[in-house]
């Protein structure tokens, strides 16, 4: 039954489209569909506020237009001076600090480092020592990205079909852009 709940959240087919809907014209990247890519992917609390700083970029009326893209975004900051002024949170570093902070959970060997993140900053306040030290201790014996990987996809025929779902050329584009 837990199972079929994380299966309703988490559909690779829908993470593979937004990527896919995330690749713009002359190697730039659509700012909105980057973000949804990664919607409910991570539970790590500093790259969903950067989230949200991107979201409430992409959602400001009166400069909306200037962040439908990445180079658009680079460009309006850049040629206004918002790169490096103080008091203006930069959706250029922002998304830079995401992008680099993706990459480091990707390449995380141990599915116990995320998750012991996620727990500190969401279920650890509401439970007692005793529960919090045994959710540790559970979560400390979680298997790494390997394992999990073979559990939920099965072989590693249909890892690599998962792996290969997820276009390569997304993450190549903005790494080219900074």
């Amino acid at each position: 039954m837990a199972h079929d709940r994380i299966a309703e959240r988490f559909d690779i087919q829908i993470v593979h489209d937004k990527f896919c809907a995330a690749v713009h014209e002359d190697d730039d990247v659509h700012l909105e569909s980057y973000l949804q890519s990664f919607r409910n992917s991570t539970s790590n609390k500093d790259l969903g506020a950067k989230m949200d700083t991107l979201n409430e970029l992409l959602n400001h009326p009166e400069k909306s237009e200037n962040f439908m893209t990445v180079k658009k975004m680079i460009e309006f900051e850049k040629d206004n001076g918002f790169l490096n002024k103080k008091g203006y949170t930069s959706g250029s570093r922002t998304l830079l600090g995401l992008h680099r902070g993706l990459g480091e959970l990707k390449e995380e060997e141990s599915t116990s480092f995320a998750c012991r993140e996620a727990y500190d900053h969401t279920l650890a306040k509401h439970h007692s020592f005793v529960i919090r030290n045994g959710a540790k201790i559970a979560i400390y014996t979680l298997p790494t990205k390997e394992i999990l990987l073979q559990r939920v996809c099965g072989d590693s025929e249909n890892i690599q079909k998962a792996m290969d779902m997820l276009p390569k050329n997304v993450r190549g584009n903005v790494d080219s852009i900074y």
